[in-house]
Parts: structure tokens; sequence; C-alpha cells
């Protein structure tokens, strides 16, 4: 699979699986010897299980999600991907606006993942042109 699929495939499983929370679907996108790196100053998660370990801890707080996912940008093996994702977090509302750069093994499978993005507390629909 080129990195273009792959990531077209990337976006595709995040917008379905993330609100319904659907762990295993997410997992699967992964290789195991994955770096994720949610936050850029904080020690990544690494193989399947730490990325489960992550997605629990920050699915289990979420609530109402919707998220959309824009065109991937593609190089070699690797590709970014937009993302706009509104969710009710501890009763308080929560827009991240961000990026994901994603580098991909042979087989489609991410092994590295590194997210960027902004917040506000509120619910914000995305931009005009988004």
């Amino acid at each position: 699979m080129d990195a273009a699929d792959a990531a077209r495939n990337w976006a595709a499983v995040w917008s379905e699986a993330w609100p319904k929370r659907d762990i295993d679907a997410i997992l699967a996108l992964y290789a195991d010897s994955v770096v994720y790196r949610a936050l850029a100053f904080r020690e990544a998660d690494r193989g399947p299980d730490g990325v489960r370990r992550y997605l629990n801890t920050n699915f289990a707080v979420e609530d109402e999600i919707e998220c959309r996912f824009g065109d991937p940008i593609v190089a070699d093996d690797r590709a970014a991907v937009e993302w706009w994702a509104s969710w009710i977090e501890r009763g308080e509302q929560l827009t991240l606006a961000g990026v994901t750069v994603l580098r991909f093994d042979p087989d489609g499978k991410v092994v590295d993942h590194r997210d960027y993005w902004n917040e506000i507390e509120r619910l914000e629909p995305p931009y005009a042109g988004w």
C-alpha cells in the first residue's frame, strides 16, 4: 500500500472509529513498532499496548465526539492529515483543530504518529473553507 492510500485509510478509519471509541479499529492501523506521540513534550506511547493505554484514557472522558479529517498531504512514506474535533470532556465543551504527521511502513501501517493542535474551550464548527 502506498502512503497516499494508507493516509486516506487512516483518516477514514479514525473518522468512523473515534466517535464510536472503537479502539480495535484504530489499533489495526498501527505497526507493532509504532511510536505514538500525542503531546510533543511528553514521552511517546510505544507499541499497540501504549496506543491502547493512551486511547483508553482519553476516550473514557470524551462524550458527544464529532470529528472531521481533511485530505492527506503526502510525500514519500509520510503524510500530514488535518483534523477538527469537538466533544464534551468532564462536562466542559472542547474543540481541537490540528494535524497528525504520520510515517508508514511498506505494508501501510503507521510506524510514527505525531499530533499537533490548538484548542478552545467551546464547541466550535470549522471555519468557512476548512
